[in-house]
């Protein structure tokens, strides 16, 4: 070729572009609520080529709740971050040589899978503009987190009928407990449960708080032996925010 700098072009446009390390900050907070952390097992975090499907890390949101004056209380500014040092994050750091369409998705919390939910959202990352600073890539958690434990002991008829203990645990999605008049103050929610059987409801009830943090009770009387599908909800009238939980129950003669 009688262009040496023109062979040099060619050559360098054919070579493959490098790589570039590129940080990525994830942090889970739960609507309404604090960071979703180790103590309520983290979140599950997928960081992924949205294009293609490629996964280019994943890992679980490790850290605290983070601060509850700072999250919950103080008037939130632009440029303010809501985390803390201490607050649950994933940090990755993805080799890329292009910009690329990043999907990040998060599922949790994983300390009881039947309450967790998944949300994800999208942006364009660039090789080496890394997504870290302030709160880095955040995304809300949605519902609440709702687990009801089976009866300690077999259900019997007696005298014709049988009481169905309703017992429920509800949390916010971080694991931060509900009482009355608290910080989440479990007179806002709505919560109850029914019983149904053959697909058909029969028996509904409102669950109180129990004195204890988070354990909220009802029962429901049935007078047939079988198997019933019990279910409990909590709802916030005030966000929409809900969970739910079910369980099987076996009343016998």
């Amino acid at each position: 070729m009688r262009n040496p700098c023109l062979l040099l072009l060619l050559l360098a446009s054919s070579m493959p572009v490098a790589a570039v390390p590129t940080d990525i900050t994830v942090r889970v907070l739960a609507k309404d609520a604090k960071f979703i952390g180790s103590t309520f097992g983290g979140v599950r975090v997928t960081i992924a080529d949205a294009d293609t499907g490629e996964v280019l890390a994943q890992g679980v949101t490790q850290g605290g709740y983070g601060d509850s004056e700072r999250i919950l209380e103080q008037p939130r500014k632009r440029g303010v971050p809501l985390a803390t040092e201490d607050a649950a994050a994933f940090h990755a750091s993805v080799d890329i040589d292009r910009p690329r369409r990043i999907e990040v998705s998060a599922f949790g919390p994983l300390v009881y899978a039947p309450a967790a939910n998944r949300v994800s959202s999208t942006q364009w990352v660039v090789p080496g503009k890394h997504v870290s600073a302030g709160d880095g890539w955040l995304l809300e958690m949605p519902g609440l987190f709702v687990q009801m434990p089976p009866p300690e002991a077999p259900i019997h008829l007696a005298g014709g009928s049988a009481h169905i203990p309703l017992v429920a645990k509800v949390v916010m999605m971080c694991g931060c407990a509900m009482s009355p008049g608290g910080l989440w103050d479990s007179n806002r929610y709505e919560i109850a449960g029914s019983l149904t059987k053959g697909g058909k409801v029969v028996g509904e009830t409102k669950l109180a708080y129990s004195g204890n943090a988070s354990e909220f009770k009802g029962e429901v009387e049935v007078r047939e032996a079988g198997s019933y599908e019990a279910m409990v909800y909590a709802w916030d009238p005030e966000n929409g925010n809900t969970g739910v939980a079910r369980a099987s129950i076996v009343v016998t003669e």
